[in-house]
């Protein structure tokens, strides 16, 4: 990702206290992230984010700075409701946090959260967290982009292959000996011209009807062959 990408890329700040936001949004501005949303709870982000019936559309959020210590819902189960939104589930979540307890930590990256800050937050490291997040995020973004255009071509391969795979139309076949007529006038034997335009492979047999025939013809030229050496022996 670029330079101008990232500092393009709007980051959602959570978090309770109103001097907090602001200070985060003064850093990230003094170094170019001018596009930055403010939401001092979990339910004012879901309604940013569009979660909720009643929020708006999607702001095409590209990185959450997130408080994980905040009143009715904290920033751990916050953490956990945007992640399993589909369409959020790339979206980084950096945990801002004045606790050092390593359960707390665990419980974050459980929840989904990629990396955090302690607090006082300082901006050295609030950058230098940021901009590898979005980096991570515009891997993403590569990936799936370059994972959709795959399955696209996949999709048009297997369409394609079964185009060239299946007979279609009407098919010239000759009445008496069975042989079928290809595009360039030529007569081929049926077995040839199926593997030719399809995956099927043959196996030969003698059906039941078939079978008797030759039994019966067999007999036939038995007896006749008998009788006539017979009749050749006699004279």
């Amino acid at each position: 990702m670029t330079d101008a990408m990232q500092d393009g890329a709007r980051i959602l700040i959570i978090d309770d206290s109103r001097d907090n936001r602001l200070l985060l949004r003064a850093m990230l501005a003094a170094s170019g992230h001018a596009d930055v949303l403010l939401a001092e709870s979990a339910r004012d982000a879901f309604h940013h984010l569009g979660m909720e019936e009643s929020g708006g559309p999607d702001p095409q959020v590209g990185l959450i700075l997130l408080d994980i210590s905040m009143p009715v819902l904290d920033g751990i189960e916050a953490c956990r409701l945007i992640k399993a939104v589909d369409r959020l589930r790339d979206v980084p979540i950096i945990m801002v946090t004045a606790m050092t307890d390593p359960g707390f930590l665990v419980s974050a990256f459980d929840a989904g959260a990629v990396d955090y800050i302690t607090k006082p937050v300082k901006k050295m490291e609030l950058l230098a967290r940021v901009g590898s997040a979005l980096r991570l995020k515009q891997s993403m973004d590569t990936c799936r982009i370059q994972g959709l255009a795959l399955l696209k071509k996949n999709k048009e391969l297997e369409r394609a292959m079964q185009e060239v795979k299946v007979l279609r139309g009407f098919i010239p076949i000759c009445m008496s000996c069975k042989k079928i007529r290809d595009d360039g006038g030529y007569w081929q034997q049926i077995e040839s011209y199926i593997q030719k335009h399809s995956e099927a492979l043959f196996s030969h047999g003698v059906c039941p009807d078939c079978y008797q025939k030759l039994s019966d013809q067999y007999l036939k030229d038995e007896e006749f062959n008998s009788q006539k050496g017979g009749f050749d022996h006699e004279h």
